[in-house]
């Protein structure tokens, strides 16, 4: 399949990778459950039956994606490969989040946040942890069997580290990196954290070197596989595209006094309007990161304020949904419908499951 999702490979390989194709669960019409930023504190992941329960209680819901941050950006990572653990780590968190994911009924994606990785240099998450060794670490635990989802009925899936393109051997790194196929959909999920895409120094653990080259070398593997996706779904003639991933590419705050900023997006934000562009059928982003559920439509208009951030090329077609997440209340997961039959493909709700994550979930 790797000759099926690169891009300029033989034919030789693309008819190799046509034998392995995965067959679609749904063929017109499919429902998922998106929710992200979760869980924020103890009081949601000890609460954590409440969004289960309310998922799985869903005859329709087909599948579970987790848009990245397992915890908060003021709650410690887990010291993963350092001896001993720092002392304000948790090295068994991500094993919680691990065990609630496999709690849920459907297959469960998750792409990581950067919360989780990215971000545990700084001290607001107690200094616990080495950005490369926590992602690492994350890899390992969750994306442990390349190629399969998580969740109580595991599914099937590419995985970048099984079908990379021969000409970069080295995106087989990226496990996390995931597409499947239903309801003549093509679904695509990349690691592209906060942060300015990890663009920020490490603080005290600060390798410049090291850090750029993570950057380069995941951004670039991306945007292969972003590629991949679209190159799919024009193979399959599908109606729609959908990609999830954690950041918030356009996150007014970042570019404020202070802020994160957003450059290290624009590479693969233009991408992402040239492949809107030339699909013209609906795409639809699904991005965590800035905790407020919103949608809208980024690159309608390069004039507009969030057309002028990357200065992409003009893609109507791309709609972009954020969802609720943090401790904002209500705690709510996203009930999205694709039905290819429908001009539009997508439809969305949101579902309450805790009236105030902050304080009280019942």
């Amino acid at each position: 399949m790797a000759a099926v999702l690169a891009s300029g490979v033989s034919a030789d390989a693309d008819e190799r990778g046509l034998e392995r194709r995965l067959e679609p669960r749904h063929e017109q019409k499919t429902t998922i459950a998106v929710f992200g930023d979760w869980p924020y504190n103890l009081n949601l992941l000890n609460n954590a039956n409440l969004l289960l329960d309310s998922v799985n209680s869903d005859p329709e819901v087909s599948l579970v994606m987790h848009v990245g941050d397992i915890h908060s950006g003021s709650m410690p990572c887990t010291s993963a490969g350092t001896l001993p653990p720092i002392a304000a780590s948790n090295p068994g968190w991500n094993q919680q989040i691990f065990a609630a994911f496999q709690k849920f009924k459907s297959p469960v994606v998750y792409t990581p946040g950067d919360n989780e990785w990215t971000d545990c240099h700084k001290s607001k998450e107690s200094s616990s942890g080495k950005p490369l060794q926590e992602l690492a670490a994350v890899r390992s635990l969750f994306f442990a069997r390349p190629g399969w989802t998580l969740g109580l009925h595991e599914m099937e899936v590419y995985s970048q580290a099984k079908y990379f393109s021969p000409s970069y051997p080295a995106d087989a790194q990226f496990v996390e990196n995931m597409i499947w196929v239903d309801a003549r959909t093509v679904f695509v999920t990349v690691n592209m954290p906060g942060s300015d895409n990890d663009g920020l120094p490490w603080s005290s653990v600060e390798d410049k070197i090291a850090r750029e080259a993570e950057i380069a070398a995941r951004t670039d593997a991306d945007i292969r596989w972003l590629q991949a996706a679209f190159n799919l779904a024009e193979r399959e003639h599908a109606a729609a595209v959908v990609i999830g991933l954690q950041a918030d590419m356009w996150d007014p705050s970042a570019l404020a006094a202070g802020g994160d900023g957003l450059d290290r997006y624009t590479g693969f934000v233009r991408e992402l309007a040239n492949q809107a562009v030339r699909f013209r059928r609906p795409v639809l982003l699904i991005n965590g990161d800035s905790h407020l559920y919103g949608s809208d439509r980024p690159l309608a208009d390069p004039s507009s304020a969030t057309g002028k951030i990357h200065n992409a090329a003009a893609a109507a077609n791309l709609t972009r949904i954020t969802v609720q997440g943090s401790t904002n209340a209500p705690g709510e997961w996203l009930r999205l419908t694709i039905d290819a039959r429908t001009p539009g493909v997508f439809s969305w709700k949101n579902v309450a499951y805790c009236v105030d994550p902050l304080t009280s979930c019942k």
